[in-house]
């Protein structure tokens, strides 16, 4: 589904990702995980193609995308969750979750009910403007937003940043059911032990820019082995 090979990123003249290999095979779930400022979200945001790559290549569902813009992207079948939300604040919930329609122009099969069944509060809720939410309902607006077109590949970026533990554990399980139900792939970077450790089935590890360990679900299940990547 997407393969990642000798990326390198750089702000300006500032190296940042130095020959990055990731691999997500169709149907996974894979974490991309490490402490603050080494690289994660230059990573998914290279990835979802909101940055530059100076060289290596990016290939998703067997075509190489390395020079496509963010929004050929997204309708190809890439939904993207970034740090922090970003919902429209203005905007209902409703009309927040119709922006997802974008992604994935080949596939005509919105994911409305889906994604009311996984977050009811949004449909609760679908006239409220999005700014008015909580941090977790906004993070659950987020995802959701980017289910409804029914993406091939979700990236998020920190999904439990800003949000309550309980409502952390929450959207890992209904991140899981995405993923079991809908046969979504997914990619996600984050810093958070629960998530790592209960959504993940494999995970790369990052640091300085640069994929240092892949720990497999065995070495997941260690706390040893996770935290000594996470800021914890």
């Amino acid at each position: 589904m997407l393969d990642i090979t000798d990326l390198r990123v750089s702000y300006g003249k500032t190296p940042i990702l130095r020959d990055v290999d990731v691999s997500v095979d169709d149907g996974e779930i894979v974490g991309i995980m490490g402490k603050n400022g080494v690289g994660k979200t230059t990573l998914v945001k290279a990835v979802m193609g909101l940055l530059e790559a100076d060289d290596g290549a990016i290939t998703f569902d067997g075509e190489d995308v390395t020079d496509a813009s963010a929004d050929v992207r997204a309708r190809h079948g890439m939904g993207y969750i970034p740090q922090g939300r970003d919902v429209f604040p203005e905007l209902t919930v409703e009309e927040n979750l119709r922006m997802g329609e974008t992604i994935n122009e080949g596939n005509d099969d919105l994911q409305y009910e889906a994604v009311y069944d996984y977050f009811p509060i949004l449909e609760e809720r679908r006239d409220q403007d999005a700014g008015t939410m909580s941090g977790g309902q906004q993070q659950m607006l987020a995802i959701g937003r980017a289910l409804v077109g029914n993406p091939d590949l979700l990236l998020l970026d920190e999904p439990s940043e800003g949000v309550q533990p309980s409502i952390v554990q929450d959207i890992t399980r209904d991140l899981q059911r995405v993923n079991e139900e809908l046969g979504t792939t997914i990619c996600f970077v984050e810093q958070n032990l629960h998530v790592v450790q209960h959504l993940a089935e494999r995970c790369y590890a990052i640091d300085k820019g640069t994929i240092v360990d892949e720990l497999d679900a065995d070495r997941l299940e260690s706390r040893e082995a996770v935290t000594e990547y996470l800021a914890v």
